[in-house]
């Protein structure tokens, strides 16, 4: 897989950047437009790079602090005919598909991570169509619910935070979920309770609800499908995979077990909400553990940036400045 690269560089760091991008492994082509850069005012060098090499590049672009002084977009082209792409995925080690570009990911999971109008409306949504789901028994809409359901990416970026020590977007993805949760069974509680008068379910509907009671039932498993849940949303969200993510959405049950929290609590069935309650626990805590340790087994059998390349491109830059 080919990743476009354009960074826009000051002038005095042009030559010091394009023998960064020349001399990386994996780059299949690179392009240098003099003075093209406006707003900041430089060169722009657009590079051809296999996406496995793109995070030893983007460390060394760190070195040169591009990021302060110019900017780094990223692009995935969706067909690139070239001899050059196929030699320079062949010869960059490991696999597209297996790249970690943290970057990346910390940028997907930061857009996610927000508590918006959004998000919010989302999340009642889907926590609604659960609350219908428990008090008609119907399966369908659980798994619309959990379809529906947008809580996975918070989940995602407080596990990015717990691994890689960014408070800022732990505390983002937690007022997310801290707010978004309360008020989406909040909501489910109040449309549960105008319900009961209107006669659209009787009192003793949970009785009923044979096809639910896994809700409200937690056990090892529920833990243990949590847990694959989070390795399986990370690797798509690291892959892009996003068919694989849409599945990790309708394989685990936090927004019924909210759903099911609000509707029980209203129908005083104070031990299925307890159960509900602890069912929406595990999965939040399986999911996010198990997210963390994919992050941390990536960093760890990573190939990191030896040192003395970037002490060599540290006396580079200092030369250019002189």
């Amino acid at each position: 897989m080919i990743v476009q690269l354009r960074i826009c560089v000051p002038g005095e760091l042009s030559e010091v950047t394009l023998k960064a991008c020349r001399d990386q492994v994996g780059t299949a082509g690179v392009a240098l437009i003099s003075s093209a850069s406006v707003v900041p005012p430089g060169d722009v060098i657009d590079v051809q790079i296999a996406r496995e090499s793109v995070e030893e590049l983007l460390e060394k672009l760190e070195v040169l602090k591009i990021g302060d002084v110019g900017s780094v977009a990223m692009t995935t082209p969706e067909f690139v005919l070239s001899r050059d792409a196929d030699r320079a995925e062949h010869a960059a080690p490991g696999d597209g598909a297996d790249a970690m570009i943290w970057d990346d990911v910390t940028g997907q999971t930061g857009e996610d991570s927000r508590l918006t109008w959004n998000f919010l409306a989302f999340l009642v949504l889907a926590t609604q169509l659960a609350g219908i789901g428990i008090v008609t028994d119907s399966p369908i809409a659980i798994v619309g619910a959990m379809a529906v359901g947008p809580e996975f990416g918070p989940l995602a970026a407080l596990a990015v935070s717990l691994a890689t020590r960014q408070w800022k977007l732990g505390r983002r993805a937690a007022i997310a979920l801290g707010v978004g949760f309360p008020v989406a069974m909040l909501l489910a509680a109040l449309t549960a309770w105008l319900s009961i008068p209107l006669g659209l379910f009787p009192r003793d509907a949970l009785d009923k609800g044979s096809a639910v009671e896994f809700i409200y039932h937690p056990g090892p498993y529920s833990l243990i499908v949590a847990i694959l849940a989070g390795f399986a949303g990370m690797l798509s969200i690291i892959g892009r995979r996003s068919a694989a993510l849409i599945g990790v959405f309708i394989s685990v049950t936090t927004v019924p077990a909210a759903g099911y929290v609000a509707v029980a609590l209203v129908l005083g069935e104070f031990p299925k909400a307890a159960g509900s309650a602890l069912q929406l626990l595990l999965n939040l805590v399986g999911i996010v553990a198990a997210a963390v340790a994919v992050l941390l087994f990536y960093r760890v059998v990573a190939k990191r940036r030896p040192a003395a390349a970037a002490r060599n491109l540290r006396q580079q830059r200092g030369g250019t400045r002189n």
